[in-house]
This record gives structure tokens, sequence and C-alpha cells, in this order.
């Protein structure tokens, strides 16, 4: 175990993880949940990222004002996210200010109020966030695929809700499921920088070693995909098309196939799909696959944004690039290009400290354990093109693809019927 990684696992089972950095100057802290808008009943959507709002909106000792004050007074970077399956508030700081930075994060997580009025005034806000989705195209058609291929499966929902759940959620409400789903046994606490582990833990552990136990959460429910092809008009100067398939689950020892195939056709600038679709037939300004994992499944999907002409030309390059892939193994050129591409953006990441932050809890949160980097670099290198040939054939099949198009689309056009011709 490096000398500088180090854990703690409090009575209660709240686990509070610290690396070392020397040389930072500043400390990056995040309280992690491991519970996320997957984790919602239908009629809940959207509620475990209104609860995430809240928590700025007022405690028993701070207004929210007073929050937002004592943080731009220390210089100190405040914020909070929701994703599916996790929810984080984290802060960063220079290190001459990590006492006050542990007051008011344990502060905001432990002592929110969660008061009526303040819950009115933000649901007005949140109400306009999910407005300000849908008229994102190049970020709601993400939302309408996940919806395609997950149906009413919590990961078929939107992070947000809807603005017919939104609506329901009241102070109770809030309270209630604070209580149910922030247990102990799902957070983690985890800093990176210029401190003492022992020092944290005795700033953390008093304040957090007083969190009890509630109800059991109901346990995750995988998901079955549907595949198919669904146009959503709308009048916009370009169709937004967000495609995907199976991918693999955040354990999948091919995972890291999974990453380096992503990166081959459409990762980075000189991936296959940027340089055929956007460089060389100059059909889209945007155009980029992504992968997106899960404890128990995944996404591999393509996002491009084409003129209303050029749509059917741009899903059969696509469907051509997915069937090179499927049929010829990578040249070693392009497998070391993406292997490096891979490990720089790791070691890079590693001179940050929010980002070691987030890596320590990521790591804890999926695998229960403290993962070296050298064991990631290790697990990359080992992959072969054979490994992604393999990877691309199970994965790229004619009847298990999935396409979302936003926009002046044609109704009367098959797009399924593209993709798999």
């Amino acid at each position: 175990m490096p000398h500088d990684y180090h854990k703690t696992v409090l009575d209660n089972g709240i686990r509070i993880v610290t690396k070392q950095m020397p040389h930072a100057r500043s400390v990056a802290m995040g309280v992690w949940v491991n519970v996320g808008a997957r984790d919602e009943k239908a009629e809940e959507a959207g509620l475990c990222h209104f609860i995430e709002h809240m928590m700025f909106k007022g405690t028993r000792r701070r207004t929210a004002l007073q929050i937002a004050k004592e943080f731009d007074a220390i210089g100190g970077q405040c914020n909070a996210f929701t994703s599916k399956e996790n929810t984080c508030y984290y802060a960063k700081v220079m290190d001459t200010h990590v006492d006050t930075m542990v007051d008011l994060l344990s502060d905001i997580f432990l002592n929110s109020v969660f008061d009526p009025r303040e819950v009115e005034r933000e649901r007005q806000v949140i109400l306009q966030e999910i407005r300000m989705l849908e008229d994102t195209p190049d970020d709601y058609v993400h939302v309408l695929l996940a919806r395609d291929i997950w149906g009413n499966h919590p990961l078929g929902r939107s992070i947000l809700g809807t603005q017919d759940t939104v609506i329901t959620f009241d102070s109770n409400t809030i309270k209630e499921c604070f209580k149910r789903a922030y247990q102990p046994e799902r957070i983690v606490i985890t800093a990176a920088g210029n401190l003492q582990h022992e020092s944290f833990v005795e700033l953390i552990g008093g304040s957090f070693g007083v969190v009890r136990n509630g109800n059991v959460l109901q346990e995750r429910m995988p998901p079955t995909m549907d595949w198919n092809a669904t146009a959503y008009p709308k009048d916009l100067e370009q169709v937004h098309i967000c495609l995907g398939v199976g991918g693999v689950r955040t354990t999948d020892p091919r995972r890291h196939a999974c990453m380096l195939l992503n990166v081959v056709m459409g990762g980075n600038m000189s991936s296959r799909l940027f340089q055929e679709v956007r460089e060389r037939r100059g059909l889209a300004y945007a155009i980029y696959s992504f992968v997106s994992l899960f404890c128990d499944t995944g996404l591999l999907g393509v996002y491009v944004g084409v003129a209303k002409h050029n749509t059917e030309e741009v899903l059969r390059l696509i469907a051509d690039e997915m069937n090179r892939l499927k049929k010829e193994p990578v040249d070693n050129a392009e497998l070391r290009n993406g292997k490096e591409h891979l490990k720089g953006g790791l070691y890079l990441a590693t001179e940050s400290t929010d980002t070691q932050m987030t890596r320590l809890a990521t790591n804890e949160i999926i695998f229960g354990r403290h993962v070296p980097l050298q064991e990631v670099v290790q697990d990359i290198e080992r992959v072969t093109a054979e490994d992604i040939l393999t990877l691309a054939q199970q994965t790229f099949q004619p009847d298990a693809v999935s396409v979302s198009l936003l926009g002046p689309v044609d109704g009367n056009v098959s797009y399924k019927d593209i993709l798999v011709s």
C-alpha cells in the first residue's frame, strides 16, 4: 500500500480515504453518497437532484447566504452533482483553510433544514433547469437515447426528473428521502492534497460519527435494453443524433478494451469518426463517441449534429466504421496511440487534487479498495488488438443498436434500416 494513501472506517461504517500530496497548496474534499437517480421510484424522479440543491439552502447554524459568503471569504470552490448512481458534495480550498472547509461541508451535509420556503424557491430554479436542458438539443438527445434504450427503468429517466414530478416534492418528501437514502454504509468521504490523514479524520470523525443507520435501501435492479430508432421532430437548424449499443459494467474485465475501442472510434481528434466525418468530408462540426459505465450495465455511444440533408450519409458512415471495427483488428499504431492517449489523461490528472479526490471515491465505491495508477496502466497495456476486435464483434450487432434523432427529421425514413443495411 502506498504511504500517501490512508483509509479509516468509522464505527458507523462511513469510510474516510485520503491521499497526501505534499507538493500541492490545495486540498480537495468530497462527501460521496452511493445513491443517485437510479435509486428513485418513478414518482420520485428528480428527488436526489432536488436534495442536492437543497443542501446549500440553509442549516441550523447558517443561512444560504452565510454559506456562500464563508466559502467566498476563503477563496474556496464548492459545488455538488447528482449522477445516475452517486451524489457528491465537494469543495477545494488552500491548505490553510481545511478546518473551515470541513466545518462548512459537515454543516451542509448533516444540518440542512430543508425549509419549506426555500424548497418552493428552489423548485422554480430546477424547473428552469429542466426547461434549459430541453432547449439544449445536443444534451437533451442523450436523455432521449437513455429513455429509448432503458424505457421505464430508472436509468432511462433524466437525473433532473420531470416538471410533473418536481412540482410534487415538499419539505417532508425531501427529509424522508434524505433519511432513507443517506445511509452510513453508502457514504465515502475523500480528500486529496496537502493534509495529514490523522488530523483530517479527527476533524471529520466527531461530526460524521453520529450518523445512524436507517431503513435498508431497495436493491438496484438490472435493466433490460430496447433497440430501435426514434425520431423527435423539432424546429432546429440541425439534426442531433445519438446512437447507442450495449457496453460493459464498471467492474467488467473488458472495461479497458471498451475504453480503447471508444478512443479509436471517436474519442479524440485523430479518431476514425472525427477524421472521416468532420475532417475529410466536412459533414459535422461536433462528432464524438462516449462510454457510460454503471454497476450492472453500460453504453457505448456516438453523438453527431448534422444538417438534415446529411443525416442518412452520416448514419451510413458511422455504421461503416462500426462494421470495419468488427472485421479488421486495429493496427499497431492506432493501438499504441490509443493507449498513450488513455495513459496521458490518467497521468496528467494526478497533478490535480480534485481529480485525485474523485479517483479515491470512485475506486472505494466501485472496488472497495485503493487501485494504484500503475495497476490501471498495466491493465491498459495488456489490451490487444484481438481484445478490441472481439469486443466490437460482441457489441456491434445489427439487432442491438438504438438511435435517437432530434430536429428536422423525416418521419418517412427508416433510420434503423440505414444503420443495419
